[in-house]
């Protein structure tokens, strides 16, 4: 159980010498409970106050790495149970899965598929981190064959099999990428413990609720496992969401340690648009790797949009570096657009610049990531800032006409931005869908 304020100060050694940065032990204690600080950052404290506040200094939740180099994931970590409350850290993993029961053929094709993945959205990479290699056949030379393909390509490993003899034959093969081992029962605990810990990988619990679950956990710690990810094996779809939020719960809100790891879940079963639907439910409900079957691009573009979206800073908007932008083959007769950093509006008329086959300039304006009109309200977009943004990207240098086209929904700002800038500036549509239509009949230079 996490200790309060008071509980740690009580251990501190009450000296108020400010070496931690605070002016008193009592704001130290108080500011190490909710986590704000690290205990190391008290020098005089003493060996047995740090083991007693170990528990205090811990994260609620433990952080999971598995995979290697460009390939590895990292996985819980998190601290709070609303995205608002502060943000989270760890992106949840996608995993898709590689049966052992098809042939090498397939198998191959398909890891060729899950290799040459590349979706980007508003300038930000969507990976899937991830291959799950399924033990369908149970044999055990078979799930080694699938997880050497699986090595190929280039991402984290997860080793899906409930024999301990399975993984320790898969792992042989892919023992050098550090795969996520799943998963562990009260019945195997002891086998696959042992198994996790020779290879030096994560070890997946896997029971049918919280309760069972904590009870595994606390028995794999004993064997020596300490990187955990719990497998809520729930009976079906409600109890498992369910439950994962019970977890979740009683991990950040009761610091309860046997539940304060990183979860999994599989949405496998169905159609592409089945598991995706359950996949972003699941998601929703806090999974921190989530295996789906598909390989359909269509299917998993919504998943991938929906986790960049729950992962994003609620307190820092996404943002594109302010810079003048080329589309196309600009050159000194293009035209010359500005926009807000926010990315999705930058990312919105980039595309649409593009669209109309027109080579054109995009200035990228700092509003410190707000778009045009919470900008402008918020007084961040005004003559003065866009010409400083002319200036800093010299776009004057780039262009031999002197025009600007602004958004039609500032258009109240033109008169002002000509006498800052001594450019003739044109007002352009209000959406940006309406810019390839505004450069091929409108604009001249």
């Amino acid at each position: 159980m996490a200790l309060s304020g008071l509980d740690i100060f009580k251990l501190l050694p009450k000296t108020n010498c400010k070496k931690c940065g605070m002016p008193t032990c009592l704001a130290f204690a108080m500011a190490l409970a909710q986590k704000k600080v690290s205990l190391d950052e008290c020098p005089d404290a003493s060996d047995e106050a740090r083991q007693a506040l170990a528990a205090a200094a811990a994260p609620p939740m433990l952080a999971v790495t598995f995979g290697t180099g460009d390939g590895q994931c990292k996985v819980g970590g998190e601290t709070v149970l609303f995205r608002h409350e502060e943000k989270f850290h760890s992106p949840t993993a996608v995993a898709v899965t590689l049966p052992d029961d098809t042939d090498e053929a397939a198998m191959k094709q398909k890891a060729e598929t899950i290799k040459g993945f590349a979706f980007e959205r508003i300038g930000q990479p969507m990976p899937v981190e991830a291959v799950a290699v399924m033990n369908a056949s149970g044999d055990a030379a078979k799930f080694a064959a699938a997880a050497e393909i699986a090595k190929t390509t280039g991402k984290a490993i997860i080793l899906v099999t409930e024999s301990p003899d399975a993984a320790a034959a898969a792992l042989q093969k892919v023992k050098d990428t550090t795969p996520l081992l799943a998963a562990a029962t009260a019945e195997t605990a002891d086998a696959m413990a042992r198994v996790a810990c020779e290879a030096g990988c994560p070890l997946v619990a896997r029971a049918a609720d919280p309760e069972a679950l904590a009870d595994l956990t606390e028995k794999l710690k004993g064997a020596g496992c300490e990187q955990i990810v719990l497998w809520l094996d729930a009976p079906d779809g409600w109890s498992e969401m369910t439950g994962m939020t019970t977890v979740r719960s009683l991990a950040l809100r009761s610091t309860f340690r046997p539940l304060g790891f990183p979860t999994i879940a599989f949405a496998t079963e169905g159609e592409p648009e089945d598991q995706i639907g359950r996949a972003s439910a699941l998601l929703c409900k806090y999974a921190g790797i989530l295996v789906v079957e598909t390989v359909e691009p269509w299917a998993l573009l919504p998943l991938l949009t929906a986790r960049q979206n729950i992962y994003t800073d609620p307190q820092k908007p996404v943002q594109v570096k302010p810079d003048l932008y080329a589309v196309g083959e600009a050159d000194e007769n293009s035209p010359v657009l500005f926009t807000t950093n926010f990315s999705l509006t930058y990312y919105t008329v980039e595309g649409d610049v593009e669209a109309s086959r027109v080579p054109a300039w995009i200035l990228c304006v700092d509003t410190e990531g707000t778009s045009v009109l919470t900008a402008y309200s918020g007084d961040k977009l005004n003559e003065k800032t866009v010409a400083k943004g002319m200036q800093d990207a010299d776009v004057e240098s780039k262009v031999k006409h002197r025009k600007l086209i602004i958004p039609g929904y500032v258009a109240v700002m033109s008169g002002k931005l000509e006498e800052e800038t001594g450019w003739e500036v044109l007002v352009g549509p209000r959406e940006s869908n309406v810019i390839p239509r505004y450069l091929k009949e409108v604009w001249t230079s």
